[in-house]
Parts: C-alpha cells; sequence; structure tokens
C-alpha cells in the first residue's frame, strides 16, 4: 500500500549563492528519500522556497545600493539553476514573496491573534539616532560576550556560535553608520509560547524514532521551559502586520517562513489544477519530514508545532532527521568570510554526480564530517571511477564485443552466481530500511559494498579468458547485479544511474522499473559502452585548494 509523504526543507535566504555545507545539510538528504519513496511508488510532495525576507537581504542591499526585490530575483534564479544542475527535485521551490504566502502568513497570525496565542507587548531595542530607526540583529555589531571575539553580529557569535541578543553585545554599534545605538521600548506582538510547553514535551518524548541529538536537544529546552517571542520587528520590508497602527513593523522572518512549508504546498496544488490537493499532505494519514541543518532545530521541533497547535487540524513533523554541519578543511564553513566551495562555480567546472556521491558517502548525520578536495579527488577517482564505473564499463565493454551488443542468454546458474544475485537482493532489502530510516550514509556503504562484491566475482570468474556458455552466464549475472545497482544507486547518483538505464538497453526513466529485483531479458540490445564517470587530474587539488585559500577573507 502506498504511503504520502511530504518533505520539507529548509528555505535559504536569497542573499547569496548556496555552499557545499547548505547541500549537505539539508538539500541533498532530501532529495534522495524523495527519490527513493518515488521509486518506492510513493506519493512525494517535496517544497521549499527562497526566503526573501528578513535582514540578511536587507543589509545585502543595503551595502550594494540596490532594492530587495533586485537581491532575492538573482539568487532565486541562481537556485533553480543549480538544482536542475545538481538534481534536487523538488516539486514545488516557490519564494516567500508570493501573495499566496502573504495572504496565508497573515491569516496565520490572525488565527493565533483571535485564539489568544499571539498578544501584544514592548521590548527594549537598540535604536540608531544617525539613522534614526531600530536596529534589527544583523544591523548590530560588536564584541561576543561569551568568547570577546570583536566584530560579531546581534544574533549569533560566528566563533564560538552562541546565539546572542543585540542587548548582549559588548561595545555594540550600527553596522551601517558605526554610531552608537540607544536602548529604546518598542510595542510588539509575541507568541505564546509557554502556552505550549508541556503539550509540546509529551509529543517530542513520544517521537522515539528521531535522532537522538534531535530528540535530546528538543527536549532540554523543554524541560528547561520555553519563553514567549517577539514575531514582529521594527523593519520595512517583509509582510505587514494585519492589525492597525502597526504600518511601520512587518511579521518577523522566523514566524512567516516555516508558514511557507504550507503556501507552498497549496501553491503546488493550484499548478497541478486541484486547489484542495494540499490537503493530501497536511491532513490524515500522511508523514511530514522536515529536512534542516542543525542551527534550525527549535523552529522544526518547538516553534512550527507550536504554531500549528495553535492552529489546528494540520499534520505535526512525524521526523525532523536534522543534520550536523559540513566543515571545509577543517574549518567551519563561513559566508561572510568566504571560507567555502560555493554550488554555482562547482556546478560551472564539474559533473554533479561525483559531489552527490561525496556528500553522500560524507553526510553528516550525526557529527560534523569534513569536505576537502584531497578526500573528494580519492573518492572520486577510488571508489566511484575504480570501484563502481570500473564495473560498468569493463562488464558491459565485454558483453557487447563478444554477444553482439545484446544480453547473453545464461546458462545454468554455478553457487557463486546464486548467492552473488541472493547479495543484490539482500542489498535492496537492506538500502529500503535504511533509506526509509533516513540513514542515508550506511545505505551508501552498502550499495558500495555490493559493487565490490561483483568486482570480485567477475575476477574470480575471468570471463574474458575465454568465450563459453560459461562466460555468457557470468557476463548475464554481472549484468542482472549492475542493474540492480542501477535502482539502489539511483536516489543518490540519479544521473549516473539514468544513464546506465540506457545502456543496459532500458527506455523511460528509472523510476519507473520501482524498487524491485531487476529483470534482464536475454537478448535486449545494449547500447553502445560509454563510461560513467571521469576520472579527475591529481593537480585539481593543487588548483582549487590554492583558489579557496586565495578567496579567504
Amino acid at each position: 500500500m502506498s504511503e504520502r509523504i511530504f518533505i520539507g526543507v529548509a528555505w535559504p535566504y536569497a542573499n547569496g549563492s548556496l555552499h557545499l555545507g547548505h547541500i549537505a545539510g539539508a538539500y541533498l538528504p532530501a532529495d534522495i528519500f524523495a527519490r527513493y519513496h518515488r521509486l518506492k511508488g510513493n506519493e512525494v510532495l517535496m517544497v521549499s522556497g527562497s526566503d526573501q525576507h528578513g535582514t540578511p537581504i536587507t543589509l545585502r542591499a543595503e551595502q550594494e545600493g540596490k532594492k530587495p526585490q533586485q537581491i532575492t530575483a538573482i539568487y532565486h534564479e541562481e537556485f533553480l539553476g543549480c538544482w536542475q544542475k545538481l538534481g534536487i527535485s523538488f516539486d514545488r521551490f516557490t519564494t516567500t514573496g508570493t501573495q499566496n504566502h502573504h495572504q496565508l502568513a497573515q491569516h496565520f497570525f490572525l488565527t493565533l491573534l483571535e485564539k489568544g496565542y499571539i498578544y501584544k507587548d514592548t521590548m527594549a531595542l537598540l535604536y540608531c539616532p544617525r539613522c534614526r530607526r531600530f536596529l534589527p540583529d544583523r544591523y548590530v555589531e560588536g564584541t561576543c560576550p561569551y568568547c570577546h571575539s570583536p566584530g560579531v553580529r546581534g544574533d549569533q557569535c560566528d566563533v564560538c556560535g552562541k546565539p546572542l541578543n543585540p542587548l548582549d553585545l559588548i561595545d555594540p554599534h550600527c553596522r551601517i553608520c558605526a554610531a552608537l545605538p540607544e536602548v529604546r521600548e518598542s510595542e510588539h506582538f509575541f507568541l505564546r509560547l509557554s502556552a505550549f510547553n508541556q503539550e509540546l514535551l509529551e509529543w517530542v518524548k513520544g517521537n522515539t524514532h528521531w535522532k537522538q541529538n534531535v530528540l535530546n536537544f528538543t527536549i532540554n529546552l523543554l524541560t528547561e521551559g520555553l519563553k514567549d517571542r517577539a514575531i514582529t520587528r521594527d523593519i520595512e520590508w517583509g509582510i505587514p502586520v494585519p492589525v492597525p497602527g502597526f504600518d511601520e513593523k512587518r511579521i518577523y522572518v522566523w514566524f512567516e517562513a516555516v508558514i511557507g512549508y504550507l503556501s507552498a504546498s497549496k501553491e503546488w496544488a493550484n499548478s497541478v489544477g486541484d486547489e484542495q490537493r494540499w490537503r493530501d499532505f497536511w491532513q490524515g494519514d500522511a508523514r511530514s519530514y522536515y529536512f534542516i541543518g542543525k542551527d534550525n532545530i527549535p523552529f522544526h521541533t518547538i516553534i512550527w508545532p507550536a504554531m500549528l497547535m495553535g492552529y489546528g487540524g494540520l499534520n505535526l513533523p512525524y521526523d525532523v532527521p536534522a543534520n550536523e554541519f559540513l566543515t571545509l578543511e577543517g574549518r567551519p564553513l563561513s559566508t561572510s568570510r568566504n571560507w567555502a566551495v560555493w554550488l554555482p562555480d562547482y556546478l560551472e567546472r564539474y559533473d554533479p554526480d561525483p559531489l552527490r556521491y561525496f556528500l553522500s558517502a560524507n553526510m553528516p548525520e550525526s557529527g560534523d564530517t569534513d569536505f576537502s578536495w584531497r578526500e573528494f579527488l580519492r573518492r572520486n577517482n577510488d571508489e566511484l571511477v575504480a570501484t563502481y564505473g570500473n564495473l560498468v564499463h569493463r562488464v558491459l565493454t565485454l558483453t557487447y564485443r563478444s554477444f553482439e551488443g545484446r544480453v547473453p542468454p545464461p546458462g545454468e546458474l554455478d553457487e557463486r552466481s546464486k548467492a552473488l544475485l541472493g547479495k543484490a537482493e539482500d542489498a535492496l532489502a537492506t538500502v529500503d530500511g535504511l533509506l526509509y530510516r533516513c540513514r542515508f550514509r550506511e545505505a551508501m556503504r552498502t550499495a558500495m559494498s555490493l559493487a565490490q562484491e561483483a568486482n570480485r566475482y567477475l575476477d574470480e570468474k575471468s570471463p574474458w579468458k575465454r568465450m563459453n556458455e560459461e562466460s555468457a552466464t557470468t557476463l548475464y549475472t554481472a549484468l542482472l547485479v549492475i542493474s540492480n545497482l542501477k535502482t539502489l544507486f539511483y536516489p543518490f547518483l540519479p544521473f549516473s544511474s539514468q544513464k546506465l538505464h540506457r545502456l543496459l538497453g532500458f527506455e523511460g526513466q528509472v523510476e519507473d522499473g520501482g524498487w524491485t529485483p531487476a529483470e534482464l531479458p536475454a537478448g535486449q540490445r545494449l547500447a553502445p559502452p560509454e563510461p560513467l564517470f571521469a576520472k579527475l587530474e591529481e593537480e585539481i587539488e593543487a588548483r582549487e585548494t590554492a583558489k579557496l585559500r586565495g578567496s579567504r577573507g
């Protein structure tokens, strides 16, 4: 029986390019999961979009002398191009700038206000007398009160990672004009998070299938007790507060951005001609997964569930398989310090599947992992090319040359051949279970171990020594295993799996075959063999590393 799977993926700020940390943290695991479930025949809806509001956009716009709309338009288009090139298969990738999203965010706000979960209060904020405005967190810079690092912005310290309030900073100043700010009171709306503390704690404790780090982190926050949070701010860019007297304030981006999962779903439903179709994934028998980085955990395990509880009638998250961080050459990635491998730069020079392979095999599921160009080359050349790619190419080449470009008819299978095919079926079952539980790195390792076993089988049998019925049986067995590998690797390596699908003589898409043991008719015509992957030259490491260090801020 098919399942309904909703996949919400973190919304990137449309103020700069994506880097590999973003991909490893949220977008690749979400895509692997979506492709797997589609292969299984399940109904999948995967949505996200460009976050077009918030101070990261306005700050970038002011620094470049542009309007926020100009900044967001540039990067939204860049994101769309990157998803296509990398194979991130969103059903809908939209923006928070649509009328649909604005209306739904305001509706959500008013509903919670009417139910008493939103209330007015005053709060102390920093005000710049020279710019004549209240300063949102990222407009303030100062010294971190915890690690005493200078030049820290008002929302978080990039050095020690502590979340901050602008009022916490030592010697704060305005990032735009460098003036010393004053402390002034401002009236805002607050979300009554404290009202959901006990209900959230009981719900979270029941989610024993969550990753241990996500579960423990969330339970600790709830045990400490939730504090109400402001959901409006003094800023001109964003969604207007739908209440008289608040014309100069906007809904806080952290509140309205998560509503984007629902607004994107409604937008998708309209695009497929059934405006009520979103209900299939938000009500009733459907499971919701949210793929994010660990810095977004509280927004998806506490704040968004609280908003859903208050609103009523919508499914709570089933799982939030948040990943840890990807580091670069042993250091945290930093956009502000230009210490990153930018996705558009990578995709201009290299194929997508080698990156997908590296990040899958090295995914930061339970702890931080590292990217280096040395390790990227090693995994590409020694694993992807030498193990999997070489297996495929030598089997296809030998078969094509020796059996007139067709799948040879097998004789009776010996015990060794039966055992290998049994391992292929076992791998399908094992990877099925691992992907279902969002254990992507182990699933990739299982698939690659089958490729290694097939190489050992081929070396033992050495069919190239003589062409007879036994060789035909060996090559047929190897081809059948390769066809299973095409399915096993498809969620991770969609481009090469589709290419292999064609080389094996199949038409249509890999997804058409489903998650089932492969069938390969004897006599099926094969396409002329082509390498699946390209070996990368060793000098790439030195060139890319030098470029990276030369760009460091």
